[in-house]
């Protein structure tokens, strides 16, 4: 049984990525990754809460409300697929889709205690799934077991027709590469380890899986990021401008919500944008309309490309000394709902997950250990392209239960 986080084309179903612009929008389609699932014989249970267009790290940012996390209702699930997160936490169903943006995928399996994998950028079909960075967003996969989401990945990967940025590059047998072993030489970013800004159980999980790598034979070094600084406001100044681009097509004319108050073309526009898009949806069109607008692209946008570009290098250049690059996910476990009270509290929970979306690796969040509140602490690895089989592999390397 399989889940769909509100971001995907299912056909004959309601599609409205949690916002009240979409309103009673019904698909007439399959996403290509649905329709490969349905192919093989799955069954999809519904659709999952999630923040509105996937922008947000809590599911606080939905027009229906937020999702509750499944251990602690005081606490959000993470975000942005927190309602897939909590409905596979939950035992809900056994898998969910989700989509991986800036972490949306990681970043909910680690609050709550499961498996979520953003795959190489190139390496799943994204024909069906409402766009929220076009160059940044992935299909994601949730759950509670590696074998089930190594057998949906070897599924739903592979070329599309109706997508011409997945990659040609063969699919393997991911479920058979669970049954193989090796040793890793294991990439670990000094700065994070020193970091004062993580929770202190997240700082003693990621040494304590440092120490147990290295008692099973596994290489393990701490290396230098010089650009680690730069992750995150290159993200978001690229993913904002690709936000203000995608979105400019809900404008209420042909589809969707329309402001019943307008009265006039530019009125329709307006009012419709206006009170059908949530307060961070609106945000992050303004703050990537900003970055593009005539006056300052070349000061934001086109010297974020070029950050984007040395922070790919250096990354895939890691990843060819090492296999693996190991990271908390998140900097803290599930925080409280409504905690927050600058966007930029939130907007900081993805400092770790970012690199993977930026530089486009493949990334997997398992589970590892729990803080003194019973609460689940994710850790994630990074691999190069196409390597998703050395995530896989790595996990089942690690005690999961401490």
């Amino acid at each position: 049984m399989v889940g769909l986080k509100d971001v995907f084309a299912h056909r004959g179903h309601p599609l409205t990525a949690a916002s009240r612009i979409l309103g009673a929008f019904t698909s007439t389609y399959n996403a290509t990754v649905v329709q490969r699932l349905v192919d093989e014989d799955a069954i999809i249970i519904g659709r999952h809460n999630c923040d509105e267009f996937g922008m947000g790290s809590s599911t606080e940012h939905s027009a229906y409300g937020p999702t509750l996390h499944p251990l602690d209702k005081s606490r959000s699930p993470g975000g942005s697929s927190g309602g897939s997160a909590a409905a596979v936490a939950a035992e809900l169903c056994d898998a969910a889709l989700g989509s991986d943006t800036g972490g949306s995928v990681r970043q909910p399996a680690s609050f709550c205690g499961i498996y979520g994998m953003k795959p190489t950028y190139a390496r799943v079909s994204r024909y069906g799934l409402v766009a929220y960075a076009s160059s940044f967003d992935t299909v994601g996969i949730l759950t509670r077991d590696l074998s089930i989401m190594a057998r949906m990945l070897s599924v739903i990967a592979g070329p599309d027709d109706f997508d011409s940025t997945v990659s040609s590059h063969p699919v393997p047998d991911y479920f058979a590469s669970l049954k193989a072993s090796k040793q890793f030489r294991v990439a670990v970013i000094k700065d994070i380890m020193e970091s004062a800004d993580l929770q202190p159980e997240v700082r003693d999980a990621l040494h304590r899986s440092v120490a147990e790598l290295k008692s099973k034979g596994h290489l393990v070094e701490t290396v230098d990021f010089a650009l680690l600084k730069y992750l995150l406001p290159t993200y978001y100044i690229l993913a904002t401008a690709e936000a203000s681009a995608n979105l400019a097509r809900y404008d209420g004319v042909r589809y969707g919500y329309r402001s019943p108050e307008s009265s006039d073309i530019e009125s329709v526009y307006k009012r419709t944008r206006s009170s059908g898009f949530g307060k961070e949806v609106q945000r992050r069109i303004m703050l990537g309309t900003f970055v593009l607008s005539s006056d300052y692209q070349d000061t934001y946008y086109a010297q974020a490309q070029k950050v984007r570009r040395l922070i790919r290098e250096e990354t895939v250049k890691l990843l060819r000394k090492y296999n693996i690059l190991l990271l908390p996910t998140s900097p803290t476990t599930a925080f409280p709902l409504g905690n927050t009270t600058s966007p930029l509290t939130h907007y900081l929970a993805d400092i770790f997950s970012v690199q993977a979306n930026v530089a486009g690796v493949p990334a997997l969040s398992f589970p590892y250990g729990k803080d003194k509140n019973g609460l689940p602490i994710g850790l994630q690895a990074l691999s190069n392209d196409f390597e998703e089989t050395s995530l896989f592999q790595f996990a089942q390397t690690l005690t999961v239960d401490h």
